[in-house]
């Protein structure tokens, strides 16, 4: 069985920038994020990002409506984890009294999560050197970002709960975020934001491909 320890360079980098001898993988994940706002990648309001030397190119955009607060909120992060073929996108919809400080608090705290359980998942995780499929290479990959997402929301979610300064019984968010490795794509979604892909036809016309389902209590799945 081989081990993928090898991925950890980023943050071993990290770390031996900001001279840590001892730091837990939660506090080296938001080093890194406050190193990425330094470096400008990682975008928070409108605008856009572009790392030096990268072919991606991503723009933010929120406005106000007619209910009061703006509760949306939002972030890019380019090269997510140090790693060059990584990107985070993540839209939060806040709603409720408290449902600006909701989504701000998951904003900020459901990338680093991710990423530090996405990196013990990982270490900890042995691949079979006989497969060679690149399918099931996928499907491996996938399964280790389905297991951080599950252990990163979770955690979350007693974050929330545990915060004497947001209410969050009466006020909530919801929670759209993309992490683009490479080729995989995968999504994690809960609430009614959406996700769609742009992509061209045949004859060369522009087609919209809706990714995500809206949550909404309608839904028969949802009752």
């Amino acid at each position: 069985m081989g081990h993928f320890s090898s991925v950890f360079n980023g943050l071993a980098k990290s770390l031996a920038m900001k001279k840590r001898s001892k730091c837990s993988g939660r506090e080296a994940a938001e080093a890194m994020a406050k190193e990425a706002k330094r470096n400008h990648s990682i975008l928070h309001s409108s605008g856009t990002v572009n790392v030096d030397g990268s072919n991606n190119f991503a723009s933010i955009f929120s406005k106000r409506g007619k209910k009061g607060v703006n509760q949306d909120c939002c972030i890019v992060w380019e090269e997510f984890g140090c790693q060059e073929d990584m990107i985070f996108c993540g839209i939060f919809d806040g709603h409720g009294p408290w449902g600006h400080y909701v989504s701000r608090s998951v904003r900020e705290s459901m990338p680093s999560s991710l990423l530090c359980n996405w990196q013990e998942t990982l270490s900890q995780t042995s691949l079979d050197p006989d497969v060679d499929l690149e399918t099931q290479k996928k499907q491996q990959r996938f399964n280790i970002w389905e297991h951080s997402y599950l252990k990163t929301c979770a955690a979350i979610d007693r974050e929330l709960e545990q915060n004497r300064k947001i209410d969050s019984f009466f006020s909530g968010t919801t929670a759209l975020s993309i992490v683009r490795q490479g080729e995989l794509i995968v999504i994690a979604n809960v609430g009614d934001s959406r996700a769609v892909l742009a992509t061209t036809s045949d004859d060369g016309n522009l087609v919209s491909v809706q990714l995500t389902i809206d949550f909404k209590p309608n839904l028969p799945e949802e009752s």
